[in-house]
C-alpha cells in the first residue's frame, strides 16, 4: 500500500486529556498518524513517508500491542510478554537498518536504526552495553550521509556504555573499534585509525580466530589507510592475507557443493549485506593488484579465484566465468601454477551449469 494512503490527521478531542503525541523520526508535536496502526504518529507527510519507507511497513500491526496498552489490556499482557515482543522488534529493526546500510541506503536505515535505539532504552534502561548495536548503525547511516558530527556523537556513547561494563564481549569491542576507525579515517586522522583498527584486529582475532572471515575485514580496512600513506609494499601484504583467508573459506563452501552442484544455492551461504561487502572488498584488491606497475600474477589469480568462487556459489555464472577467465590468464603466465588446475574445474562446471536453466539460479545477484 502507499505510504500517502497510510496518514490520517490527528483529532486533538479524541485523544485523552494531556496526552500530547510526538513526531516518530524527529520527536517534535505530531499532526498526523498512521491509518492503519493509529499508533504511531508524525509532524508531516514527509516524516510518516521516510518512516513507511524506512521500517514502518514492516511492523506497522507488530506495535500495536506494545503500544496500544490499555488499563485491560495490561490486566491481559504481562510486563514480561511486553518485553520480549519489544525485543523481535529491536531484532527486525536491526535486520531491516543493516540490510539497508548494505544496500547503500543510508537515509532509509534511519528510522530503523532510531527504533532500534528507543526499543533498547525502553528493555535495558539508558547508557547500558546493550545499546551499542544500536549506536552502530546510527553511527554507519550518518557516516554514509556525512554527518560526521553525530557519528562522533554515537560512538562516543557507545564508548561511554562499552567502559561502564567491564565485561563486555569481544564483539562489541572489535566493532566499536572498527567504527571509530572508519570514523578518523574520514576525518582523516589516519594515526589513530590505525590504532583502531589494530584493536578490532586483536579483538576479532580473540573471539573468531586469526583465519576468520571477520577478521579479514580489519586487515582490508587497515590496508586502505597504508595506501593512503602511499605504504604499498604494506597494503600488498595485507591484500594477500585477506586474499588467503577468504580463498580457503570459499574453496571449502564449494567443496561441500560438490555433491548438490546441480543446483547450487543463491542465498545460503550469506546474508545478503555480507554477499555485498565481500563482493566490494575482493573487486577493490583485484583492481589495485591490476593496476599496479608491477603486476603480481600469483596475487591476482588467487582474489580473481574467490570472486569467481563467490559468484558461482551466489549463482552469478556470467560473472563467475568472467572472474574465472581473469584468474586462468594470470595463473598461467606461472609455470605449474597450484592453481590452474581448480580453476579449471571452475570454469568447466560453470559451462555445463550456464548451458542448462537451474531453479534458484540467477545471472545478477550483486
Amino acid at each position: 500500500m502507499e505510504a500517502e494512503s497510510q496518514a490520517s490527521a490527528i483529532i486533538p478531542l479524541a485523544l485523552p486529556k494531556g496526552a500530547e503525541k510526538f513526531c516518530e523520526l524527529c520527536q517534535r508535536e505530531a499532526r498526523l498518524q498512521c491509518s492503519k496502526c493509529r499508533v504511531t504518529f508524525y509532524c508531516a507527510a514527509e516524516h510518516q513517508q521516510a518512516d513507511w519507507v524506512g521500517i514502518h511497513e514492516r511492523i506497522c500491526q507488530l506495535l500495536v500491542p506494545i503500544r496500544a496498552l490499555t488499563l485491560c489490556s495490561l490486566r491481559q499482557t504481562s510486563h514480561t510478554e511486553t518485553q520480549i515482543k519489544k525485543a523481535e522488534l529491536i531484532e527486525i529493526c536491526r535486520l531491516v537498518a543493516q540490510s539497508k546500510l548494505s544496500e547503500g541506503k543510508h537515509q532509509e536505515a534511519l528510522p530503523a536504526a532510531q527504533l532500534c535505539l528507543r526499543c533498547s532504552i525502553d528493555v535495558h534502561g539508558p547508557n547500558t552495553v546493550q545499546l551499542v548495536p544500536a549506536y552502530l548503525l546510527l553511527a554507519e547511516a550518518n557516516m554514509g550521509l556525512g554527518n560526521l558530527d553525530l557519528v562522533a556523537d554515537f560512538l562516543s556513547q557507545a564508548e561511554w556504555a562499552v567502559l561502564k561494563s567491564p565485561k563486555c564481549g569481544l564483539t562489541i569491542h572489535h566493532q566499536l573499534h572498527r567504527s571509530l576507525g572508519r570514523l578518523h579515517v574520514a576525518a582523516g586522522d589516519l594515526d589513530t585509525a590505525l590504532h583502531n583498527f589494530a584493536n578490532d584486529i586483536y579483538f576479532a582475532t580473540e573471539e573468531y580466530g586469526l583465519d576468520s572471515t571477520v577478521t579479514s575485514r580489519g586487515y582490508f580496512l587497515m590496508a586502505d589507510v597504508f595506501t593512503k600513506q602511499g605504504k604499498i609494499s604494506t597494503v600488498h601484504s595485507l591484500y594477500s592475507e585477506v586474499a588467503r583467508i577468504w580463498h580457503r573459506h570459499l574453496t571449502r563452501l564449494l567443496e561441500t557443493r560438490k555433491e548438490s552442484i546441480q543446483n547450487p544455492p543463491v542465498d545460503s551461504f550469506y546474508d545478503k549485506a555480507e554477499r555485498v561487502e565481500v563482493d566490494e572488498m575482493l573487486r577493490t584488491m583485484l583492481e589495485f593488484e591490476q593496476k599496479d606497475t608491477r603486476k603480481d600474477p600469483a596475487r591476482i589469480a588467487v582474489v580473481a579465484h574467490c570472486l569467481a568462487m563467490l559468484s558461482f556459489l551466489g549463482g552469478d555464472f556470467l560473472k563467475a566465468q568472467g572472474f574465472g577467465s581473469t584468474a586462468l590468464q594470470a595463473s598461467q603466465l606461472i609455470p605449474d601454477h597450484d592453481l590452474t588446475e581448480p580453476i579449471q574445474a571452475l570454469l568447466q562446471l560453470v559451462k555445463i551449469l550456464h548451458t542448462v536453466p537451474h531453479p534458484g539460479s540467477a545471472e545478477s545477484q550483486y
